[in-house]
């Protein structure tokens, strides 16, 4: 039984980051379109924001993937989705031909938070670099 809970602990942490972790390189790929989205959201020192998610996105991607301080990982990730998932992902005041999409990428994120919140609350399982993750 308790291999059953760390390997679904493991499938877990891989399913979680992997966006995250795709992501993070794209964002650096891309990093001048980045900046310009988030400047066009009129959020300040856009070329900082971008790095500062980048970091989350990419590192605490990877951390959660091999389990090592996971709950730290976890926790930085649902407190970096509130805002990025309320400025980013606003519908309510979306075009109406983007509503749809903006509102499955907001609900997205929120059931995104939750897994990290459950990676928080109950650690990384045993198949992890650092067992508790803190």
């Amino acid at each position: 039984m308790n291999t059953n809970r760390d390997v679904a602990a493991l499938v877990a942490r891989i399913l979680l980051s992997a966006m995250f972790i795709y992501a993070g390189f794209g964002k650096i790929t891309g990093f001048d379109g980045l900046v310009g989205y988030i400047a066009s959201k009129g959020i300040p020192l856009p070329q900082l924001m971008a790095i500062g998610a980048i970091l989350v996105e990419l590192g605490g991607g990877l951390l959660l993937l091999v389990g090592f301080k996971a709950r730290w990982a976890a926790l930085a990730f649902f407190l970096f989705l509130i805002p990025v998932t309320v400025i980013f992902h606003d519908f309510w005041t979306a075009p109406p031909e983007q509503v749809m999409a903006q509102q499955t990428n907001f609900l997205k994120n929120v059931t995104i938070m939750g897994g990290m919140l459950m990676v928080w609350a109950f650690g990384p399982g045993r198949l992890a670099l650092d067992r508790d993750g803190a």
